[in-house]
């Protein structure tokens, strides 16, 4: 099982919820990458306030 951050109404930084998530198998040419660190930029707060459409 995978995690994430996801967010469902926009607002400050308490509407991010982190949360498991199911990942399906790679297609026939796909590959799965494990992630050991990741990041939000400046331009993903635009999304959460809703300033910049999704």
């Amino acid at each position: 099982m995978a995690q994430a951050v996801r967010f469902y109404e926009h607002g400050a930084p308490e509407v991010m919820k982190w949360e498991n998530v199911e990942v399906g198998e790679p297609g026939p040419h796909g590959v799965r990458i494990r992630h050991e660190a990741v990041g939000l930029n400046f331009a993903d707060t635009y999304f959460r306030t809703g300033l910049y459409p999704a």
